[in-house]
């Protein structure tokens, strides 16, 4: 099982929704609420793992957008990232619609969260949050790799500029499904 807390309460649980399968023993929860903060994303996942711990080869990420949040809002989400192996971060500068945007192209000289939906438009027309799978999910592997490609050298951290990390958990999402 994989968790995820995430920032946005529509566009990530649809897309990472596409993982889940009666095909696969791969389960993705998606945690999420109307508190978008980061300080709520981490606690949100805080209490559910309270709860609920990991199992031996269970995973619990946070995905957030850079938005309008400070460093100093976004380094404990990556403190708490590096505390255990099975713990992961990632984050979408400017926004989780530039993970959906590499899916179709590599999103180069995106300078704004408008104008990298502007671009998305180009490829999802009338996009209003709600993600298609069958639209999204023959691109899934183009996306990590143009996104892999583009975060070279791989930051240590998360995406300063332009960029997402959403690429490694999607790896960990692919490699899970393949293994079940």
């Amino acid at each position: 099982m994989i968790i995820i807390s995430t920032e946005g309460t529509v566009t990530e649980q649809e897309y990472f929704n596409i993982f889940n399968s009666e095909n696969t023993v791969l389960h993705v929860k998606v945690l999420k609420d109307m508190a978008s903060d980061p300080n709520n994303v981490l606690r949100r996942m805080k209490r559910y793992l309270d709860e609920n711990p990991l199992q031996d080869k269970d995973q619990a990420w946070l995905v957030i957008d850079k938005d309008r949040w400070t460093d100093n809002q976004i380094r404990p989400l990556y403190d708490w990232s590096r505390s255990l192996p099975k713990y992961g971060f990632a984050l979408s500068n400017p926004k989780f619609e530039l993970w959906l945007l590499v899916h179709f192209e590599d999103a180069k000289g995106i300078k704004s969260s408008r104008n990298c939906s502007e671009r998305l438009e180009r490829y999802l027309p009338g996009y209003n949050k709600k993600v298609e799978p069958l639209k999204i999910s023959p691109y899934i592997q183009d996306a990590v790799d143009r996104a892999e490609k583009r975060d070279r050298p791989p930051c240590t951290d998360w995406p300063r500029t332009t960029g997402t990390t959403v690429y490694r958990l999607v790896k960990e999402l692919l490699k899970d499904a393949a293994d079940s």
